[in-house]
């Protein structure tokens, strides 16, 4: 065995080895003439060293005669041992005397069988082995090499050669990669040698919650890379994705690489909660990093899937287990750290039977658990706290009265603030960069629009590049994908993005985003038609200090249903009056999900979150904590398709309930509490995302104080209705519904201002029945929530249009 590096832990300890006379070869073979030459005079030839040389056994494998004579002779002075060997007896003399190199003679037919024969003893495998060949020209030095020698040279080469060959090799010992700590290339630990790592933490006593954790981080866009920038992409991604761990995490964190791509983690010391949130924070910085990856700038997507080590048996199980997590964190491309569950292992559609289960009960259970809970427990509570000798009717009235009010004299004054609502700077602050747009579209739903979407945007009016990728998901082929494949070969600029695997626009965006060359992207559903100039105004605002600006939403169906009708001037206030109402008023703005501009590092490391069914409003409210600043712009207009029908818009406005109230569940609190924030800011946070969710069921319990008030007085003819108060807030409770829709109308779109009976028809509706219809959607909402029920039903889509 050769000498190892004296710190090395992953080669045995060197082995002294006295010098040794040559041995008697074998008989018949006669022994080589081997001659020691005592300080030989300077010549050409030996001219090969000036300064003393530690001394190693160097063991000569080859046939007696003049070749073996020399390279024996060129050794020796250089101040080393020599041992002889012939060909089929490197074992037994290996075993002897175990070298600190070997020096082989390849006959002219080549030393394949020597080689082989030397690498066959452990101690020959790891003792770098030179080979003499006696085949011309280069061929035969790469004959050897790729048999498995350390080095080559011809006969006819100098003995110095040959000796300072022999000598750099026994100052850099060769290692075999598969036994190397650190991979060469990554300066990351190989494999093995990181489960190595892993086992040594599972043996340590007491395994606890802070055991720690192991990660296997892919990418997604491993595959595409490796095509166009050949297999050196793996080893440059890993090593790219660990720098940046090893900038955030811990001395004690190990980081290690497999052939596939992926980069292995392991966070000892640590509890479930801290690897979660270190986990993520590794991915947002990731994905907001441009790498230079084969000379080539990139954005990674990081796939990271993870499991504790306590409980985990050995690192083969545990190593499974994070694989496992982060497949399933490849079907969201969200940057959301997966941790393992054991369902994982098999189909994830069987994971929830119970859910699935009150899923199908809930068209049955809503009605009766909206009564129970928001008129039946209310009214038992009073009717108790009455028992007990406390008249409690008066104070939940007037509490729940005042509360009307106050909602509706905030939204009166939204609608005051959108009056002078922040304007739009006159000019861009920097050149025109390139831009990209993302269209989202599930193709069997929209391809009867898709085409018209495509042909629209071919149509903006930019002046520096513009990109358009289609991401778009589909579980069979369809005869439009042709038609845009002919469209993509007439303009480049169309790039089309299956994303197989795909059921979200979370997951099409996620998968669009890295494709984009663009300095800032805009984000569009598969049925909306922009403005010819949307992105040189949205470059107005990003250019002048903001991150993302939301457009105007205006629908472009009105004339198909009632339905369609209402929901575009609904829309328009929204868009034209809460929206820029809220942003002067509260000083921060929203993301609508569709005719947003952000700018693509801020959209690269913030992504959808597949698992949120408004996965626009979750991802604001995580680009405002990270300090983005956002614009609402009304004349910024893009035309879309409203429902059609009212059983579709409640599909569609049930999901928007459900997914505000997992976006409050989820961030209220640490927004209420966060120092970024003004007091403004966060009272504002407040009604938008606290005073939403209990506003449906407050108005509800006017139904059991009546009912309590009734049955206190003993009847409904001794109630007193003509109270002034109670007719006031009364009144200016539905004056809000008219005072919106006249700002609406004040402040609409011109293509729908031009429509006034459509105004005077949501008027109407609003007050007889809109406004109620909405609040059973919230509450509906609220408990597909509290018992896990999360299905996204698609909005259809229909090709006709008002233009």
């Amino acid at each position: 065995m050769p000498p190892a590096q004296p710190d090395s832990p992953f080669l045995p300890a060197p082995v002294a080895a006295p010098p040794v006379e040559p041995v008697q070869p074998v008989p018949p073979v006669p022994p080589p003439k081997i001659r020691a030459v005592p300080d030989p005079p300077p010549s050409p030839r030996s001219r090969i060293r000036t300064a003393p040389h530690t001394s190693a056994q160097v063991l000569a494998v080859g046939p007696p005669g003049p070749r073996l004579d020399r390279v024996c002779e060129a050794l020796l002075e250089g101040g080393h041992h020599v041992q002889h060997a012939v060909p089929g007896d490197v074992r037994r003399q290996v075993q002897m005397a175990a070298p600190d190199a070997v020096v082989a003679l390849a006959g002219e037919d080549g030393g394949d069988e020597l080689v082989r024969e030397v690498r066959q003893v452990p101690a020959g495998r790891a003792a770098p082995l030179v080979v003499v060949t006696a085949v011309p020209g280069p061929e035969g030095v790469v004959a050897e090499l790729r048999s498995g020698a350390d080095d080559c040279v011809h006969d006819t080469s100098d003995p110095g050669e040959l000796l300072a060959r022999v000598e750099a090799k026994l100052r850099r010992v060769p290692v075999p990669v598969e036994h190397l700590p650190m991979d060469l290339g990554t300066g990351l630990y190989s494999r093995q040698h990181f489960l190595d790592e892993v086992d040594r933490e599972l043996q340590r006593p007491e395994p606890g919650p802070r055991s720690g954790v192991v990660a296997v981080v892919q990418v997604a866009e491993m595959e595409a890379l490796e095509a166009r920038l050949g297999s050196r992409a793996r080893r440059e991604v890993a090593e790219r994705m660990a720098s940046v761990a090893e900038r955030l995490g811990r001395a004690s964190d190990r980081f290690g690489w497999h052939e596939g791509g992926q980069l292995l983690m392991l966070l000892p010391g640590v509890d479930a909660h801290t690897a979660e949130h270190d986990l993520r924070e590794f991915a947002d910085a990731v994905a907001g990093t441009r790498f230079v990856v084969a000379n080539e700038n990139v954005l990674l997507t990081p796939l990271i899937g993870w499991a504790p080590l306590a409980g985990s048996g050995d690192h083969a199980a545990i190593l499974e287990r994070a694989a496992n997590a982060a497949a399933e964190a490849a079907r969201h491309r969200d940057l959301q750290p997966v941790r393992y569950e054991p369902w994982m292992r098999g189909d994830p559609d069987r994971r929830r039977p119970l859910q699935a289960f009150a899923g199908a009960l809930m068209p049955v259970l809503s009605p009766v658990l909206m009564l129970l809970l928001g008129v039946g427990v209310p009214l038992a509570g009073y009717v108790l706290l009455e028992q007990i000798g406390w008249d409690a009717g008066p104070l939940m009235y007037w509490v729940v009265s005042g509360a009307l009010v106050l909602a509706a004299a905030l939204v009166v004054l939204e609608c005051l603030y959108s009056l002078d609502s922040v304007p739009r700077p006159a000019a861009p602050g920097a050149p025109y960069p390139p831009a990209s747009a993302i269209i989202c579209a599930y193709l069997p739903n929209e391809a009867a629009t898709i085409v018209d979407t495509v042909e629209s945007f071919l149509r903006v009016d930019y002046p520096g590049q513009l990109d358009i990728v289609l991401a778009y998901n589909t579980p069979r082929p369809l005869p439009v994908e042709d038609a845009l494949r002919e469209i993509a070969r007439r303009d480049p600029r169309l790039v089309l993005l299956p994303v197989p695997g795909s059921t979200s626009k979370a997951q099409n965006l996620n998968a669009a985003i890295t494709q984009v060359r663009g300095e800032f992207v805009g984000i569009f559903d598969a049925d909306h038609h922009p403005h010819p100039a949307a992105f040189r105004l949205a470059w107005n605002w990003l250019s002048n200090g903001y991150d993302i600006v939301q457009g105007h939403c205006a629908p472009r169906n009105g004339h198909s249903s009632w339905v369609a009708r209402m929901v575009a001037v609904e829309f328009e206030a929204i868009y034209a009056v809460s929206h820029p109402g809220r942003a002067r008023m509260f000083q921060f703005g929203l993301f609508g999900g569709s005719n947003g501009f952000w700018r693509t590092e801020l959209l690269a490391s913030t992504r959808m979150h597949g698992a949120m069914l408004t996965e626009d409003i979750d991802s604001t409210m995580r680009a405002l904590q990270s300090g983005a600043k956002i614009a609402s712009d009304r004349e910024l207009v893009s035309r879309e398709l409203a429902p059609t029908t009212l059983r579709a818009l409640w599909h569609q406005r049930s999901r928007w309930a459900q997914g505000w109230s997992q976006v409050s569940r989820k961030y209220l609190r640490s927004l209420l509490f966060s120092r970024r924030f003004t007091a403004r800011q966060r009272f504002g946070f407040f009604m938008l995302l606290g005073w939403r969710e209990v506003q449906p069921w407050l108005t509800l319990q006017m139904l059991p104080i009546l009912i309590y008030s009734v049955w206190r007085v003993g009847g409904v003819d001794r109630l007193n209705w003509a109270v002034p108060l109670f007719l006031l807030a009364t009144l200016f409770t539905v004056a809000t519904g008219p005072i919106q829709a006249a700002f609406a109308y004040r402040l609409a779109a011109p293509v729908v201002k031009k429509r006034r009976s459509w105004f005077f028809l949501y008027l109407v509706m609003s007050a007889l029945f809109y406004g109620h219809f909405k609040n059973q959607v919230a509450r509906n909402a609220h408990l597909k929530e509290l018992l896990g029920v999360r299905q996204w039903r698609v909005t259809p889509r229909t090709a006709r249009s008002d233009d």
